[in-house]
């Protein structure tokens, strides 16, 4: 029954997929950048866009939830007694665009080159939460209705943290409450290989403020007697590594989880290939916190990294001036049992003992942070996505440890009691926060056809 229902799908996907991409299209096209203000609007909009698209599909309840921030989108699909109910977790705001000149075509303007779909939020996150719905679709059309019940919940605010999100979720436990939250914000591995993520580095974020005279200075007339901002940031910069890339700061490291031998093994087995590593990114040579492998460096120890250094003439051609201040952002990656508020205190502690003479510091938490999460193998909800991979793809998933961050997740983790799938189909290549953001588009597919099989998945788990 089950590969006639995934037949039913399948046929119905393939008559929708150019309306299904048409609907992509429009939403990508909404500019909805949750950072910047006078993209206010436009987060508006793709909010709206949603809902008008969760109501076309066949879910009920939708409506605009307000969460303090941006609205969350809310829809539910609830009617078969006894199944699973599975939350759904996505977002739809999007990443600015700079430097927007590195674009191929304009980001929120859509286009399909070489079976990829280019357009910020292609693969971050419009993109995989399009599947979603597609998915939902095709089974309520083909079918009649679903295999489980669900619910959705998309917001717009993870880019910038999902500052007001795990409050909502604190405060609607019991509307929201499910057996398994499902999340399509991730990649596979590598192409082809399809992969459930298992762990999510936490984050904290704070900005520097190096401030030194009250206004900019003649560099002939004032230089070697007035300390310079900016070689003062750079210093502070600096100091925060030793040469190896092992992070300075004290106390940083005090409560990071060692890595067991089993873990080390499980990443070690993961189809690393360092050569094309290299080659993708660019670079002559990987860097890195010593005694650790390129993919535990990225995935599961913490790190410290600069984001943002400015300050002075920027513009082309000379203007000899020494700045009145300069500025960076940092981030902070987090690994289980590190908590963001010691973190934030040790590193703000050595910052101030080693600000140079002659400048001021200003430090500004521009992200209270939140910790690392992991998730179970032993679940039967992740063992059902690993079935529903498997039939589409051909092949066993790998699990992998991400070393990205989605803010609500540990809410979900804490406040709802339930287990947390990552399951998505981005690519390394798909350039998500980078210039020429795409989504390969036979991961789409073939996403989309994954999604309906997990879901009659977990609609057998009712009889056992």
């Amino acid at each position: 029954m089950e590969h006639a229902v995934l037949t039913d799908v399948d046929h119905y996907l393939t008559q929708r997929r150019v309306a299904g991409l048409r609907g992509l299209s429009e939403f990508l096209a909404i500019p909805s950048v949750s950072a910047l203000p006078n993209h206010h609007e436009d987060v508006l909009r793709a909010a709206r866009y949603l809902e008008a698209a969760f109501s076309a599909i066949g879910l009920e309840r939708v409506e605009l939830r307000e969460t303090g921030g941006a609205p969350a989108v809310y829809g539910e699909w609830l009617h078969v007694e006894g199944a699973p109910t599975a939350l759904v977790y996505g977002h739809y705001d999007v990443q600015p665009v700079d430097p927007e000149g590195l674009w191929t075509t304009p980001p929120f303007a859509p286009e399909v080159r070489r079976g990829r779909l280019y357009a910020r939020g292609a693969a971050d996150d419009k993109g995989q939460v399009w599947m979603h719905l597609q998915a939902t679709e095709a089974l309520i059309r083909a079918t009649g209705g679903l295999p489980v019940n669900l619910k959705f919940l998309i917001e717009g605010e993870e880019e910038i943290g999902s500052l007001h999100l795990g409050s909502y979720v604190a405060d609607h436990q019991m509307e929201l409450s499910s057996d398994v939250v499902v999340i399509s914000d991730s990649s596979m591995y590598a192409p082809g290989q399809p992969t459930i993520v298992t762990g999510l580095r936490g984050l904290l974020g704070l900005e520097l403020i190096v401030r030194g005279p009250r206004r900019d200075l003649h560099s002939g007339e004032y230089g070697g007697a007035v300390q310079n901002p900016l070689h003062a940031l750079a210093e502070l910069v600096a100091g925060l590594h030793d040469g190896e890339g092992r992070v300075r700061v004290a106390g940083f490291y005090d409560d990071v989880r060692p890595l067991s031998s089993s873990e080390r093994a499980t990443l070690a087995k993961l189809p690393h290939d360092g050569d094309q590593y290299l080659a993708e990114l660019g670079i002559p040579a990987v860097f890195g916190e010593p005694g650790y492998s390129t993919v535990e460096r990225s995935a599961v120890r913490p790190t410290l990294e600069v984001n943002g250094l400015w300050g002075g003439f920027q513009g082309d051609g000379a203007k000899t001036v020494i700045p009145a201040e300069a500025h960076a952002k940092i981030t902070c990656r987090l690994v289980p049992d590190q908590d963001p508020r010691r973190v934030y205190g040790a590193v703000r502690r050595h910052l101030q003992e080693h600000c140079p003479p002659g400048v001021r510091l200003e430090i500004v938490s521009s992200h209270e942070g939140f910790p690392a999460s992991v998730v179970s193998l032993d679940s039967p909800y992740l063992q059902a996505a690993a079935r529903a991979l498997h039939g589409v793809f051909g092949k066993d998933p790998v699990y992998s440890r991400m070393g990205g961050s989605i803010g609500v997740v540990p809410a979900f983790q804490q406040i709802l009691q339930v287990p947390v799938v990552l399951m998505g189909f981005g690519l390394a290549e798909d350039c998500i926060h980078a210039p020429n953001e795409s989504f390969d588009l036979s991961n789409y597919d073939r996403g989309m056809r994954a999604i309906a099989a997990y879901w009659l998945e977990l609609g057998a788990l009712r009889a056992g």
